[in-house]
């Protein structure tokens, strides 16, 4: 039996995306595998990534903010966060 812990049922998809962090200096690109209201598993190079990035998804015009929330060499789960908002 498997356990689901997503909070929100996910859709597989095979969309190019891009991870941007740094400000914006850096873009590496990648495929979106599958997509939820709350995150997405992403496969790309994932050795450099950092905790925290901005996933990209042009032909949607679809930009969040996400957090790592697991990853291996090639693959990299992340769950959408809120964007922290200016008082």
């Amino acid at each position: 039996m498997v356990v689901e812990y997503r909070k929100s049922p996910r859709h597989r998809t095979l969309k190019a995306g891009k991870i941007v962090y740094n400000r914006g200096l850096f873009a590496v690109d990648c495929r979106v595998r599958n997509i939820s209201e709350g995150g997405a598993c992403l496969e790309a190079q994932t050795i450099a990534l950092p905790d925290t990035f901005e996933l990209s998804i042009p032909i949607d015009n679809f930009t969040r903010p996400c957090r790592v929330a697991w990853k291996t060499p090639t693959r990299v789960g992340v769950a959408f966060v809120e964007a922290t908002r200016a008082a």
